[in-house]
C-alpha cells in the first residue's frame, strides 16, 4: 500500500525545522524549500510481503512579488539513506528530475509565484534495515541571483501506527433518534504512543449528548458563517501508554442524537498521537462535571481492519440521512414610484424549516431564486450571486437591465434562515398593473421547480407589483397560490439588506451561507415521503 504525506502546511514545517540559508544580496529573492518534519517507514518487507512505499513531497514556496525567470537546480543527498531506505522517483514525477545512487537532481527553468512541487519520492525500508534506524533527507537549491532556504526531513524505520475501527452506525434516522458511537482503535506500529487524542466532528444536525472533563468542545470559528452551518468539534485527551499490537476501546458512553432540524449530516472521528491532533478552536470550552472519558484494553480479535504505518487510517467518516422536510417560502414585494424614480427592492425567500438543508458532498447550490422584473422598470443594481437572463431563461451578456434574474444560495440553507437579494430598479414608465414574480426552488434549465423535500409548493412563488405613487391605491402583493398565514411576508421599496453579499450568492440574514463542508458529492431527493441522500457528480452549471 502506498501512502502520501501532505505538505500544504509547508511554511509552518519549515519554520519548525529552524532552516538555515546562505546570506542573500539585498536584491536577491529568497525562496523557501519545504518538506515534512518526519516520515515513518513500515519495516521490511511490510504486511503484503512487498515493501510498502511512502510518498514524500518536497515543495518550493515563492512568496515574492513576481516569478523568477532563471534556471534553478535542486539536489537531495541520498548518501545517509544507504542501508536504511530505498528511493525511487514517484510515477507522476516528470523528466526534469534524475536519480542516481548518490543523489536526486531536479532542474526548473523558472519559479512561479506560490507553491510548486520540486520532487516526489517513493521511500521504502531497505532489506536489512533495523526498526528505529533514522537518516536525514535534505533538499538544497541553487540559482544565479537567488537564495534558497533548505529543508530537512527525518526518515525513520518503524514507529507507532494508530488504526481506527469503523463504528456500526445507522444512516437512516428520524429527528430525536439516538445511537451509540463505539470507538475502538489499535496501535499496529512498532513503537508505543504516549497519550492519544480522540477527535469527533459533527455537522449542525448531529449532537453529542455526553460531556467529559478531559474533552474540549468548540464550534467552527470561521468568520462569515451563520451559526448553523459549521462543524462542532470535540477533542478528548486519553492519557496513558498505548503499546504496539494492542487494541483499545473507549470506556464510557458516547451518544449521537439527531436534532429536530437534522437532514443530511456528517460525522468524522479520528485518533491521533498526543500533540499531532489538529489545532482546537479558539473558543473551545471544557466542562467541569466530574466525569472523564476512559480507555480499556480489548481483545485482539476486535482489531481494526487496516494495518500499516499510515496517518490516513486513524480517521473514519459517516453520512446520516434524516427523515425531515424544509419549507422554502418566497415573499411578495410591492413598490410604488413615479417615472424616472429609482426604488430599492429586497427579493428573496426564507426557510420555514424544520430542517436545515446542506449539499455537503457536492457543494451545489441548495436553491435558486427566479426573479421576473415588472414591465416599465430597469434594473440598475444587482447583488452578488445573481445574474441576468433573457425572459425565457437563456443566457445573456449584460447583467444590468435584464428582464429576469437567477440568484443562488450556496450549498447551505439553515433552518429559519432568510435569503435577501437587494436590487435597485429605475421606473422608466409606469405601466398599469405591471407585475413580476419571485420563485424559489430546484434548478432547472428554464428556471425553477419545487424541491422534492419541500412539503408545500403553493408558497414557492409570490408576486412583485409596481404601481404609480400617486395613481390611487396600491394593490396588495400576494402569493400566486394559496399559502398558510405564516407563508408570506411583506417588503417595501425602502427595505435594505441586513448584511453584505455572501461569497456564494445571497444575503443571509444570519450571515453568509458559504463554507465548505468536507464530505464530498451528495444531494437530497424524496423517497417515501421523507428525505434520502443521493450521490451525483457536481454540475458546475447550477450557479
Amino acid at each position: 500500500m502506498r501512502k502520501r504525506i501532505s505538505l500544504l502546511a509547508a511554511c509552518g514545517v519549515v519554520a519548525a525545522l529552524g532552516l538555515a540559508a546562505t546570506p542573500a544580496h539585498a536584491a536577491d529573492p529568497v525562496f523557501t524549500l519545504a518538506g515534512p518534519a518526519e516520515v515513518g517507514l513500515r519495516p521490511h518487507p511490510g504486511q503484503n510481503v512487498a515493501p510498502q512505499k511512502t510518498s514524500v513531497e518536497f515543495r518550493l514556496v515563492n512568496d515574492t512579488a513576481s516569478a523568477f525567470d532563471r534556471q534553478s537546480t535542486f539536489t537531495i543527498d541520498l548518501s545517509g539513506l544507504k542501508g536504511i531506505a530505498d528511493v525511487a522517483l514517484a510515477k507522476q514525477q516528470g523528466s526534469d528530475c534524475a536519480l542516481t545512487e548518490a543523489a536526486v537532481t531536479c532542474k526548473r527553468p523558472a519559479l512561479w509565484k506560490g507553491e510548486t512541487t520540486v520532487v516526489d519520492l517513493d521511500l521504502s525500508a531497505a532489506k536489512d534495515s533495523k526498526a528505529g534506524a533514522t537518516a536525514d533527507l535534505t533538499v538544497t537549491g541553487k540559482a544565479e541571483g537567488a537564495t534558497f532556504k533548505t529543508a530537512t526531513t527525518k526518515v525513520r524505520v518503524g514507529g507507532p501506527d494508530l488504526v481506527l475501527e469503523r463504528a456500526d452506525l445507522k444512516a437512516e434516522q428520524k429527528p430525536g433518534d439516538k445511537q451509540p458511537l463505539s470507538i475502538v482503535f489499535a496501535n499496529e506500529g512498532t513503537e508505543s504512543v504516549q497519550g492519544v487524542v480522540l477527535e469527533m466532528r459533527t455537522t449542525h444536525g448531529i449532537d453529542l449528548v455526553e460531556q467529559y472533563d478531559n474533552c474540549s468542545y468548540s464550534e467552527d470559528p470561521n468568520e462569515g458563517r451563520p451559526w448553523n452551518t459549521g462543524w462542532s468539534t470535540v477533542q478528548c485527551l486519553l492519557e496513558g501508554e498505548y503499546k504496539p499490537g494492542t487494541v483499545y476501546g473507549v470506556d464510557g458512553p458516547l451518544t449521537l442524537k439527531a436534532a429536530p432540524h437534522a437532514f443530511a449530516d456528517g460525522l468524522t472521528y479520528a485518533v491521533y498521537a498526543g500533540g499531532d491532533q489538529p489545532k482546537a478552536g479558539k473558543t473551545s470550552k471544557k466542562p467541569t462535571g466530574g466525569k472523564k472519558l476512559a480507555v480499556r484494553e480489548r481483545a485482539a480479535k476486535a482489531s481494526a481492519q487496516s494495518v500499516d504505518l499510515d496517518p490516513w487510517n486513524n480517521l473514519q467518516e459517516f453520512d446520516f440521512r434524516t427523515k425531515n422536510s424544509a419549507d422554502l417560502v418566497a415573499w411578495p414585494v410591492a413598490l410604488a414610484g413615479g417615472a424616472g424614480e429609482t426604488v430599492k427592492a429586497d427579493f428573496g425567500f426564507r426557510n420555514n424549516g424544520p430542517a436545515w438543508v446542506a449539499y455537503l458532498r457536492s457543494g451545489e447550490s441548495v436553491a435558486r431564486t427566479d426573479i421576473v422584473i415588472p414591465a416599465g422598470t430597469k434594473v440598475t443594481k444587482v447583488p452578488a450571486g445573481c445574474h441576468g437572463v433573457n425572459a425565457d431563461g437563456t443566457t445573456r451578456e449584460q447583467t444590468l437591465g435584464a428582464p429576469r434574474y437567477f440568484c443562488s444560495t450556496g450549498h447551505v440553507v439553515g433552518e429559519r434562515e432568510k435569503f435577501t437579494y437587494p436590487f435597485e430598479l429605475k421606473i422608466e414608465q409606469v405601466v398599469a398593473n405591471a407585475a413580476g414574480s419571485v420563485s424559489v426552488g430546484q434548478w432547472t434549465p428554464e428556471g425553477t421547480k419545487g424541491q422534492p423535500w419541500d412539503p408545500n409548493h403553493a408558497n414557492d412563488k409570490a408576486s412583485v407589483v409596481i404601481s404609480a405613487k400617486d395613481g390611487g391605491a396600491t394593490p396588495s402583493p400576494t402569493a400566486t397560490a394559496t399559502a398558510s398565514p405564516t407563508s408570506s411576508a411583506s417588503a417595501s421599496a425602502t427595505a435594505t439588506a441586513t448584511s453584505g453579499a455572501t461569497a456564494n450568492g445571497g444575503l443571509a440574514a444570519t450571515g453568509s451561507s458559504a463554507g465548505t463542508l468536507a464530505l464530498g458529492g451528495a444531494v437530497l431527493v424524496a423517497a417515501g415521503g421523507g428525505l434520502v441522500l443521493a450521490f451525483r457528480r457536481k454540475s458546475g452549471t447550477h450557479a
